[in-house]
């Protein structure tokens, strides 16, 4: 059995590791020149843990955790107001958890398929035709690829989605925020290594993100209903804009923009899809749903997703019809319920108003208590 993944994300490298496990052949096409690193830190557990261990990359991907020492909170002029601890964050997690930079995740898969796996970077698709028999994909390159299941694992803005569901504005779920990230080539001053130093004021986030090896991550979140332009005005114009009159470490975060190899722009939406499969052809990861970081499981559930699908191959065999429908109704119970959480921080991810700012946060203050926080890690942990 052959398979054609297109897109070479979390998704896509879960994907072709899972089902070389069952023996089938994979080729997977990125339309990326290169792999690409960074991105942002992510809790990564769940299903996504549970797959990790079955699939073998458990213990590399522990290899690359890091662990925050201090997660502070900041007030607008840049003053700290509180802190969670290394032992709260802890509390908070569980056991079957780990802080991870998402290209960590990447490179973990990538080491595990590369030598058993064709990749084609600078690669796209630019057409589907299937039958009864197998799927038929038409590449930038020219060729014509055949298999007998057809994986879009492309994000957000799927090409594989446009070309078998329809245009991306029938599924796309905007929820009124933006997002960008990149990595510093330093860390602030105002920042102890190891740590992590977060500031909301005004309907902005703004973090710098201590991911581990001396690395740290630029994080701004921010609503749109400010006047800060169009994405397609894109982060230099736009971040300075919407940021700059904020303090503390932010003009020094800003100015790394001008260093970034690679910036992370782009709406916080979500994928809204009545079905994930289209004959054979099937979308995996944030071409299908994309919870978003407001939910943060999306790294998680692209693993857990695939480890799933290849478990729905195996045990319907030649059925790729009856796999594909096994494995969505599944997995889809577990999505809505991270898609729901989404949208329902989004009303009150970075405020406006100071004292729902305020009260936001009201949780985290009370799991920096020191009664509070060995409550949770005898429930969370011990328990």
């Amino acid at each position: 059995m052959r398979v054609i993944i297109i897109g070479a994300g979390i998704a896509g490298l879960a994907a072709a590791l899972r089902l070389r496990q069952i023996g089938w052949e994979s080729l997977i096409i990125e339309r990326a020149p290169q792999r690409r690193g960074g991105g942002y830190g992510v809790a990564f557990g769940g299903i996504g843990y549970d797959a990790a261990e079955r699939m073998g990359i458990l213990p590399a991907l522990k290899d690359k955790a890091f662990i925050t020492k201090e997660l502070v909170y900041h007030k607008a002029n840049g003053q700290r107001s509180f802190s969670l601890t290394r032992e709260t964050i802890a509390a908070t997690m569980g056991n079957r958890s780990m802080n991870i930079l998402r290209g960590d995740v990447e490179t973990v898969l990538y080491e595990a398929v590369r030598d058993t796996t064709e990749i084609r970077f600078a690669t796209t698709i630019d057409a589907i035709d299937q039958d009864e028999r197998a799927v038929h994909v038409t590449l930038s390159d020219g060729s014509i690829e055949h298999a007998d299941l057809l994986i879009g694992a492309d994000g957000l803005h799927s090409a594989t989605r446009a070309l078998a569901f329809g245009p991306e504005e029938d599924y796309r779920l905007d929820l009124d925020h933006m997002v960008a990230v990149y990595m510093l080539d330093k860390r602030p001053a105002a920042i102890a290594q190891g740590t992590t130093g977060t500031l909301s004021a005004g309907g902005r986030t703004v973090a710098v993100i201590s991911v581990g090896d001396g690395r740290n991550v630029a994080f701004f979140g921010y609503r749109t209903d400010r006047s800060t332009g169009t994405p397609a005005d894109g982060p230099h114009k736009t971040l300075p804009r919407v940021y700059g009159d904020m303090g503390w470490v932010v003009p020094e975060v800003l100015a790394g923009l001008q260093t970034a190899d690679s910036i992370y722009f782009d709406t916080i939406s979500q994928m809204v899809l009545d079905t994930w499969s289209r004959g054979r052809v099937v979308l995996l990861g944030d071409a299908a749903w994309c919870v978003t970081l407001f939910a943060g499981y999306g790294s998680s559930l692209a693993v857990g997703g695939a480890d799933l699908l290849g478990a729905a191959l195996e045990n319907n065999p030649g059925d790729i019809p009856a796999a594909l429908a096994q494995w969505e109704a599944g997995l889809r119970p577990e999505v809505e319920r991270k898609q729901k959480l989404g949208r329902r921080v989004k009303g009150v991810y970075a405020p406006a108003n100071p004292f729902v700012l305020w009260l936001s946060q009201l949780p985290l203050r009370l799991a920096s208590l020191g009664p509070v926080r060995h409550y949770m890690a005898r429930r969370y942990i011990k328990g």
